[in-house]
Order: C-alpha cells, then structure tokens, then sequence
C-alpha cells in the first residue's frame, strides 16, 4: 500500500494545484549553527551567484496530477525549494518520485521556513548520488550514504538503468565515514533489484524525536537510518542543531544548482523531477 492508502495518512498535495506549498530559490546560508557561511568556505561560487539564484529559481508545475520541478530554462543552472506552509514534528511520509538522469533532488525534513536549514534525505539521481541517504543541510554538512550509484548507458549513450558506483571514477568518493554515521544500512545490491528506472518509486520516510531518528525505505526495502542525537562528525552539534531547527519543521521538495563541483553532472539540460501520491501521518 502506498501512503494515500493506509490508515492515518492524509494527503498534502490535491493532484491538481500546489496550494499548501510555496517556491523559494536554492540560496545559502551557514555552513552549521553559527559557523561560516558556504560562501565562505567555497570561494569558487560566481560572485553573482545570490543575485542570479534569486532571479532565476527552479520551477514548479503540476502536470496530470504530477509535481514537476525544473530548472528556469531561461538561465539554467539555478535551483529552488518547494516547501510545506505545514509544519510537522514527528511523522511518517510517503510519496512517489520519478526524476530523470542526471537529476540532483531530495526531500528536506524539519526544514526551516526562511532559510536553507534541515535534514535533507536524498534522491541524487546522478553520478556518484545516493537514493535514501543523508546530507545535513545547514547542519554541518554531514554525508551519511549506504551506497553510491552510476548510470548504465545503451549503444545509443542514453542512461537506461543504475549500478554500484566503480570507485574509481566517483565524483564523490564513498569513505568509511559515510557509514559509520548510520544506525542501520541497506544493501547496494537489493536496492538496484528493486529500483524502476525511468518509473514510479515509492519513498518512505520515518522522523521521529526532538534530535530526530530518521529512517528511509525505497520500494518497502530499507535503505539507511540516522540516529542525528548520536552522530559524530565535524562541526556537527546535536544541541546546537535541535536548538535552531526546533521540534518541527517544513518539507521540502528540491532541485539541485549545478555548482562548481559537478556542474551538469547534478541536472542535466531540460531534466525534471516528479513527485505524486504525497501523504502523511503524524505520531
């Protein structure tokens, strides 16, 4: 069964309009509580980026019942937010994603409203990108992934499936570090047997607790869960962290800039992501 289906869930999308949800552009803020700013710590951002960010945000539309959200065709390589009006405190969400390759999105928890500050789970549908990992947006920049994956490609170069990432080419190299942040991991290799390309996948995300444990399914199958009280990683202050975001927090729906790092490798020339079937159930 899927979220709209079981018990105690109720929808927050109609299937026809993004009332309850509103769009704001991918700017960023610290790199923690108090720390430094990304901008800081990343020299390489084009020193217009905030004005070009602000003025040129993602896209979002609804297609046949279907969020889409895209990059602003008119000056690509921008990203944006598509947030709740809602918050949530603890809860279990599940919704249906289907975003192309390469397509650098996710689904931000306990969000703030008027910053970039979060839990982000991803759904980094690109090379060397996790599906149901971890990144702390805000938050000390935290990476905890059970797997890394690449695309397959056809006779004709098209993408046509996903595969365990070859170290040796990653972008993003996995390190034991990565793993040792997570309570509980799922297989690389289950989850390829399960994943639809190009299709419907249904994700499943548990957040529960004040220092939230987060915990994530694709398709029924675990992928990862956070213990985000017990973590250790650099610059990363559970106290601080509980004490910004607070006991509840917005959703969020992403799409990714193309930063200096991957470029187009994070979204490619016209792709999209596509959310439907987004329900909730507060504990």
């Amino acid at each position: 069964m899927t979220g709209r289906t079981e018990p105690g869930f109720e929808p927050i999308f109609d299937g026809r309009s993004l009332d309850g949800w509103f769009a704001v552009p991918r700017t960023y803020g610290t790199v923690w509580p108090g720390g430094p700013t990304v901008r800081e710590v990343n020299p390489d951002l084009p020193a217009d980026y905030e004005v070009n960010a602000a003025a040129h945000p993602a896209r979002w539309e609804v297609v046949d019942g279907v969020i889409e959200g895209y990059q602003d065709p008119e000056l690509p390589g921008y990203g944006g937010y598509l947030v709740s009006e809602r918050e949530f405190g603890d809860f279990e969400l599940v919704l249906e994603m289907n975003p192309d390759w390469p397509a650098d999105t996710g689904v931000m928890v306990r969000r703030r409203p008027d910053s970039w500050e979060g839990f982000q789970v991803l759904v980094d549908h690109r090379k060397s990108g996790s599906i149901g990992g971890f990144f702390g947006n805000g938050t000390g920049s935290f990476h905890a992934v059970p797997f890394v994956l690449d695309a397959v490609y056809d006779m004709s170069g098209r993408a046509s499936g996903l595969t365990l990432e070859d170290p040796a080419t990653s972008v993003e190299p996995m390190t034991e570090d990565k793993l040792a942040m997570l309570s509980r991991k799922g297989d690389g290799a289950e989850f390829l047997s399960r994943w639809r390309f190009g299709d419907w996948n249904t994700l499943r995300i548990r957040c529960v607790g004040a220092k939230p444990v987060i915990t994530t399914w694709v398709n029924d199958l675990l992928v990862a869960e956070i213990d985000l009280g017990a973590i250790d990683h650099p610059n990363y202050d559970a106290d601080a962290v509980a004490a910004a975001l607070g006991p509840a927090g917005r959703l969020s729906l992403e799409v990714h800039d193309n930063d200096p790092l991957m470029g187009g490798q994070r979204w490619g020339p016209g792709a999209r992501c596509r959310w439907r079937n987004i329900a909730i159930r507060e504990l």
